[in-house]
């Protein structure tokens, strides 16, 4: 291989993204789409942000997490429709290597982070049902507090360890990502060397997270399903279980796609087939987590209704 070969292999400043799609006639509803769900998504999460921070009574730890869930949802949904959102009319949708990586390390690590506070949340409702005398002692404030920088840097640091992997390959089979954003395995693809260590770091870091976050919500509700079946009254069955279901219903959301996507072997990989259930996981999914909450959630229901009260009588 002569050295102009070798500039030309390593020497790329900017990706192509494939975008959504390249039908003309598909891109103002796409786009109108994805404005809609962008805007509900923001107004859903930070209606759940500053209700929690508004409301004495949401002054828990429960809802500590959930507040964190929604900011990630709204940090998550931002790093990936907005560009979505800009490039729907473009004809070249061009993004530099260093947005690329950027845009990766940001969607790595809050996705690999809320995996994390949905088992932290499974474990804090473990303890108030199954530890209720405990709870205060167990889930204090400090403790808490701790629990949520602990994910947030474990997910910095899964996030890192991927990117500059990914980021320190050649690329020179193309430049064209065959995504609509800068996900790892499109990203991996345009490699021209062997990325079997990437696909290696893939499931040991990002598995071990993934899985790790998941067996603790298995053995959280396992435990909570036993104690739940020892409560005498079927009224305190039922209001167990409300408090459990807005959450398992965030966990079914989040852990599907996931392990669809990621945590199976790069041969098998195929964005096409995957274009649904990426759009779903990314762009869907921060727009679901909110409602889910809000209308299962009674205590979050009966603050929203308080707030509009007080906001009518001020008026």
């Amino acid at each position: 291989m002569n050295s102009m070969e070798q500039r030309n292999r390593t020497f790329v400043t900017e990706f192509i993204l494939s975008g959504l799609s390249s039908n003309p006639d598909l891109q103002l509803p796409l786009f109108l789409l994805c404005l809609l769900v962008y805007m509900i998504t923001l107004l859903g999460n930070l209606m759940i942000i500053v209700l929690i921070r508004v409301t004495p009574r949401l002054q828990t730890p429960m809802y500590f997490f959930l507040m964190n869930l929604s900011l990630l949802d709204v940090l998550y949904s931002s790093t990936i429709t907005p560009n979505i959102i800009a490039n729907m009319f473009s004809e070249i949708r061009t993004i530099s290597i260093i947005a690329c990586a950027i845009q990766m390390f940001l969607f790595i690590d809050l996705a690999s982070t809320e995996g994390m506070i949905l088992a932290v949340m499974a474990y804090d409702r473990y303890v108030a049902i199954c530890k209720p005398l405990y709870y205060t002692v167990i889930m204090n404030k400090v403790k808490c507090v701790k629990c949520v920088i602990s994910v947030y840097v474990a997910g910095c640091v899964n996030s890192l360890i991927h990117t500059c992997a990914a980021f320190s390959l050649p690329f020179c089979r193309s430049n064209r990502v065959n995504h609509f954003y800068c996900d790892i395995n499109p990203i991996l693809k345009l490699s021209c060397k062997d990325t079997f260590l990437n696909q290696v770091f893939v499931f040991v870091f990002a598995g071990s997270i993934e899985v790790g976050s998941l067996l603790c919500i298995v053995i959280s509700y396992v435990y909570i399903i036993f104690a739940i079946f020892r409560i005498g009254s079927s009224g305190g069955r039922i209001k167990s279980l409300s408090t459990c279901a807005s959450h398992f219903t965030c966990v079914a959301l989040f852990y599907c796609p996931v392990f669809f996507m990621y945590l199976r072997p790069n041969s098998v990989y195929a964005v096409d087939q995957d274009w649904v259930l990426s759009v779903f996981y990314t762009v869907v999914i921060p727009m679901l987590n909110p409602m889910a909450y809000s209308l299962r959630n009674q205590d979050v229901i009966k603050a929203l209704v308080q707030l509009n009260i007080n906001r009518i009588r001020c008026v």
